[in-house]
């Protein structure tokens, strides 16, 4: 029998989302529909609904880091993505596994840096020097740094209300030291498409989609930035990329569908083959 050749594979680095619809659950399901094999540090496990995060238990970061560490020194690291942190100290941890696997900064493994700060429901998902430690310790380490205007707001200071916003946004935060900037204008409603604007310091790249009219986008965030950083895996530059997460989370937002009470998740359904009667 021959044996199949490996897929590309990327590493999430990002909290469990009971409820399926955003964190590591997001990750995987975004990974597998784009040919990539998923590998997973858990940072933390959240007792989550549509209702909100009732509960959450951080994982020691001397753990994180060994599964960072574990998968990459075995399996290999085609590109990775945070997600939830939870803490500084798991932070520290991350940065350090990460320098010790080649993962951002100047080592040869893509970093996609999702700065997840709060719930869709508002309650904050760090403790009080989580956030520093963030834009301290892994935006210089990010090839790829991809903010929503709520988590603009928390690392700058600014508030965005328009596309002249952004572009001074994307300007700020490329000075805290990330190599790429994808600032995502999901939130900004008031704009009827959904223009998000990637910066290197030197050139914007506009990445224009429908504004699709639907509440339920529970999980978009995770989901471009793990498309994102599947098309880092398969070898695209990161202007592609961006692009093909980009395609990747307006198909799943116009396939997004109700689940329990609240505010339901994108979808990959779409990528499924339909099955055969």
């Amino acid at each position: 029998m021959t044996e199949n050749p490996s897929p590309p594979s990327a590493l999430t680095i990002a909290g469990s989302d009971s409820g399926g619809a955003a964190g590591l659950q997001a990750d995987l399901r975004t990974f597998l529909t784009c040919g990539v094999h998923g590998l997973v540090a858990v940072t933390a496990v959240t007792v989550q609904n549509t209702l909100g995060v009732h509960d959450r238990a951080d994982l020691p970061p001397h753990i994180v880091a060994g599964q960072i560490e574990a998968v990459a020194a075995d399996m290999g690291v085609g590109a990775a993505k945070t997600g939830m942190l939870a803490s500084a100290e798991i932070i520290h941890a991350v940065a350090a596994a990460c320098d010790k696997a080649g993962i951002g900064r100047d080592g040869a493994i893509p970093f996609v840096v999702d700065p997840v700060a709060a719930a869709m429901t508002g309650q904050s998902l760090f403790d009080d020097n989580g956030l520093a430690a963030l834009r301290d310790e892994l935006l210089p380490r990010a090839t790829v740094l991809t903010p929503n205007l709520d988590e603009v707001r928390l690392l700058t200071g600014m508030t965005v209300t328009d596309r002249d916003g952004m572009h001074t946004a994307a300007v700020v935060l490329h000075q805290l030291g990330p190599k790429y900037v994808l600032v995502k204008s999901g939130h900004l409603q008031s704009d009827p498409e959904c223009v998000d604007l990637l910066f290197d310091g030197t050139t914007f790249v506009e990445l224009p989609g429908p504004r699709w009219k639907t509440p339920h986008t529970h999980g978009a965030g995770d989901t471009m930035a793990s498309a994102l950083t599947a098309g880092l895996a398969k070898g695209m530059s990161v202007v592609e990329a961006a692009r093909y997460g980009k395609w990747f989370v307006s198909q799943a937002v116009e396939h997004s569908y109700p689940m329990g009470a609240k505010v339901g998740p994108v979808s990959a359904f779409w990528r499924l083959a339909p099955e055969e009667r």
